[in-house]
Parts: structure tokens; sequence; C-alpha cells
């Protein structure tokens, strides 16, 4: 059986670097991702060397197995050109490549991948990562030191743990058979793309079922959009479906498409027409791979990092926390400046302070109760009192208090009735009567 489907490639340089050290392959039955590593004389002669080997296994082939073998091979064998590279040119010491590859057998899916270029399935309206990162991080989020949100901040997110380079003749690929059906989409991508554009994103344009020449493009776009600080390389395969199938030709792309725009070494070198001559890096290297005892002083450096960033944190807090007392205290201090004339109950008070209370905090206190009845103030005065009046010292205050002191309604005097004489009783004679002498 032939695989039958519709594929597209594309590759940027993005907005900040000078060159593309990344590269892709789209062909009849195979599918590529390289991201180069090595700064601006290696990273683009890395991935170039990669796609040269792995170009060679766009064909069918008669078992999953056979095509697990021929690409386990293609990437030893491009290790071995990267060491021998690195060994007849020096200056290319440390160069490196990421590889994601797909060899369509029949209805399966061959599988091999080392570094941090990702492989998607999108499946059922579902996007599945389905190849691991081999990063610092990722092993941070598998030990569940950090958060996979953490994970896209953190400064050591491109430290490769694994990655096809001049230091092992040997790569250790993770390799795979996935069955695959009718309507799989199938996306390859450089960390350009899956470390600016997160799942949700990559997933609702995928979803669109635009032909995958569009959908590249608007993941392009996205990942630009996002400012695209690396370079930018997505493969993406249709199998089967309403896009029209592939023509077989294959689409190279990124610092594959055209090696012999790269400068020719020395004659002495076999792969003249990779290498690059000595030149000062452009770009700071976007991976490394560490030593073997690199992953352990990498953790306790993050450690370190978490700490002194905790510090800073808690450091950070206590100032705000002081400067927040301070201000309190001296906000505390100017209310006890300010003076108003109010109600206290029945009469007129002097308070110190502010009206306004905070929480169950006050911030006023009587000062002098004036012992005028707020009963014998006009009605007009009364409401002023009890709604406040604010003085400008404690002398505006008594003076104020004065004031209304004298225009307090003057004590309406109260009658006292005459007791009504008891009945039967005597009536004492009314004053200044004249007393009639006694009739002998």
């Amino acid at each position: 059986m032939v695989f039958e489907g519709s594929s597209a490639a594309i590759s940027h340089t993005g907005k900040v670097r000078s060159n593309n050290q990344d590269s892709g392959y789209s062909g009849a039955n195979l599918f590529v991702v390289a991201d180069g590593m090595g700064g601006h004389a290696g990273g683009d002669v890395a991935s170039s060397i990669a796609i040269s080997r792995m170009e060679g296994l766009d064909e069918h082939y008669a078992s999953t197995d056979d095509a697990e073998a021929a690409l386990q091979a293609a990437a030893t064998t491009a290790a071995s050109d990267l060491v021998r590279a690195s060994k007849e040119r020096p200056e290319l010491a440390g160069l490196g490549t990421t590889l994601s590859a797909i060899i369509m057998v029949d209805d399966h899916a061959v599988i091999g991948h080392i570094g941090d270029s990702r492989i998607y399935l999108y499946r059922d309206d579902a996007l599945t990562q389905i190849t691991t990162d081999h990063t610092f991080v990722q092993r941070l989020v598998d030990s569940g030191r950090i958060t996979l949100e953490e994970a896209r901040y953190h400064p050591r997110r491109s430290v490769l743990m694994r990655v096809l380079s001049d230091m092992d003749i040997a790569p250790d690929l993770d390799m795979f058979v996935m069955p695959t059906r009718p309507g799989d989409r199938w996306l390859l991508c450089s960390d350009g793309l899956s470390g600016v554009v997160d799942d949700t994103h990559i997933a609702k344009a995928m979803s669109q079922g635009l032909a995958p020449g569009r959908t590249a493009d608007i993941l392009l776009k996205q990942a630009l959009d996002g400012g695209a600080p690396d370079n930018v390389t997505v493969v993406l395969v249709d199998v089967g479906g309403a896009h029209p199938l592939s023509s077989g030709t294959p689409t190279v792309v990124g610092a594959a498409s055209d090696p012999t725009d790269l400068p020719v070494p020395a004659p002495r070198s076999s792969l003249s027409g990779w290498l690059h001559p000595v030149l000062q890096a452009a770009n700071e290297p976007s991976h490394f791979e560490p030593d073997s005892d690199y992953f352990e002083e990498i953790i306790e450096e993050d450690r370190r990092r978490r700490t002194r960033r905790r510090i800073a944190w808690l450091g950070a807090f206590l100032v705000a926390v002081l400067a927040l007392i301070g201000l309190g205290i001296l906000a505390y201090n100017w209310t006890q400046t300010r003076y108003f004339v109010g109600a206290d109950d029945d009469s007129v008070v002097i308070y110190r302070g502010v009206q306004q209370d905070l929480g169950p905090i006050k911030l006023s206190t009587e000062v002098k109760d004036t012992f005028i009845l707020l009963a014998d103030l006009p009605s007009y005065q009364r409401a002023s009192v009890e709604r406040t009046i604010n003085a400008r010292s404690f002398a505006d205050a008594v003076a104020i208090t004065e004031r209304l002191r004298a225009s307090a309604l003057p004590p309406v005097p109260v009658p006292v009735p005459t007791p009504d004489p008891t009945p039967g009783a005597p009536t004492a004679p009314a004053p200044n009567a004249t007393e009639e002498a006694p009739t002998p």
C-alpha cells in the first residue's frame, strides 16, 4: 500500500536571529524537522547534514521494522558526519541538531526523535504531543519539581540532555511505531513554534480543516505575532482526507534548502559543500548538550535560583508591609492634628481626629464636653453639630462651641402651680385682710 496524503513544509528565520539554523523535509513517505545548534557557524551545517542523510529514506518499506532500522542507521551516519566535520573544522566543535522524523509505512507511522523539536497528532478534534522533549526542564517536570506552565518560562528550557551531535557517534533516538488513519493530521515543528504558540492555539489552527500549506502559514503567523525569537519550521502531514494528494516531489526548507550558498571550506574536507569558514557567531546557540554530570549541577543551581527568588519575594513583601505600616502611622498621626465639633448623646463635644473610622479602629477621641445641650440649640445648628463641624485647631473648635453657646435658647421658666385647698380644711385669710375685733 502506498501512503496517501498531502503535506507542506515551511521555515522562517524569525524576528531575532540573523540566519536560519532549522531544516525541514516533506516528501512522499518521509517527513523531518531538524533544529541545528552551534551558533552561526554550526547550527545550519548540522541540520543540513541531518536532512541530507534522511533524504535517502524517502521510499516505500515492506515493513515498519525495515523503516525503523533504516531510520536508526541514517541517524547514526549523520552523527558520524557531525563528528568528522568538527574534527576537520575545529571552529565547528559543539555543533549538533535535533531530529524528529516520520516514515509512513502503509497505515503506520514510524517515528524517530531526539532533542526538543516535537511531533503532534491531531485526531478526533484533540491535539496530542507524541514525542517527549529531551530537555533539562522536561526532567524537572517528570520528577514533579516544576509544572508544565513553569517549564515554558524556565531560564534553562533550551538545555538539551540528548541530541544528535559531534559528541556521540551512537545517538539514542526514541523509536516507536503508531497506527494512523484517514483524517489524522501530523505536525512536526521546531521549538520556534512550540515554544511560542501554546497547544490551544495550535489545535485551533489544526481544527479549521484547511489544506496543509494554508494551516502551516497560519501557525507560522502565530509564531511571528508572538515575537518569534527563534527560527520557526513547520512540516504538516494529512493522512487521506479531502485535500489533493502529494505530488511526490520533495520539499526542502530552511538551511538545507540551498546548501550551495554556504561558503566552501578548505579542499581537504570531505564535507566541503556544507561547512562554514571561521566566523564570529552572530547568534548565541539556542541549545547545547551538557556533560553527563551537568544535570546534577543544574539541579543545584536551579534550587539556589528558587531560593534566591523566594528570598527576594519575601524581602519585597516585608518592605511593602513596613512601608504600609509606616504610611499608616504617618496617616494616623496626621489625623490626630485635626479637630471637629460633634454630638455625644445629648450635648456638644469637641473631638480630636477625623470623623471616619478605619474598620474597628476609631480615628477620633473626645477632648472636651461643653455641656451645651443639643436641645437648647436652634434646629439648624443642632443639625450642623450632628453632621459635625470641622475646626482648624483646638482653639478654633472652642470658638465654635462658644458661638453655639451664645446662640443657645434661654431656658423657659416653669411656673410652680398653687396647690388646691384640701376639702374641709379652714381657709387661710387673705393677705392684708383687716381682722375684726370680737364682739364683747
